[in-house]
């Protein structure tokens, strides 16, 4: 192409639907959590590691994990960040915090939403415990909040 020809540019979106499967493990976990309010992990058979949310192999022998274990409702907490402003795609009013937690139990960490209104009050090392949603929808967010306890 020339330079002294000159370029065209059209504005558009191209649209591109497309549905996310969360697979076996990850269907049962939320299951469990919205009609049982029980948290699932699984454990490996080589390691003996828990893993919350479940994976189909260890991470770290590689082998496939088929042993489901109940996990109590209550943690610790091993870091945190706290949201401060506003957008429309927001799980809770802020402020709220999102913390990394270790279920009692559990191997490995997950994040999850801390509805403390005073987030000064968090350090890690808190106890929290999960507090579930009446009416499940099949979604991680059946785990509505986790409070201190």
């Amino acid at each position: 192409m020339s330079e002294d020809k000159e370029k065209k540019i059209f504005r558009g979106r191209i649209k591109v639907p497309y549905k996310h499967t969360a697979g076996a493990y990850v269907e049962r976990f939320i299951t469990e959590i919205g009609k049982n309010h029980k948290i699932m992990g699984v454990k490996c058979p080589k390691c003996g590691k828990i893993f919350v949310p479940p994976k189909m192999v260890c991470f770290e022998c590689f082998e496939k994990m088929e042993e489901w274990v109940e996990l109590g409702n209550q943690g610790t907490i091993k870091g945190f960040t706290v949201v401060s402003h506003s957008t429309p795609v927001l799980p809770l009013k802020p402020p709220f915090t999102y913390a990394i937690i270790t279920l009692d139990g559990a191997s490995t960490d997950f994040v999850h939403i801390i509805n403390e209104s005073d987030p000064k009050k968090l350090k890690a090392g808190m106890r929290v415990e999960a507090v579930f949603k009446e009416k499940p929808r099949k979604r991680i967010l059946d785990i509505e909040y986790f409070k201190l306890i």
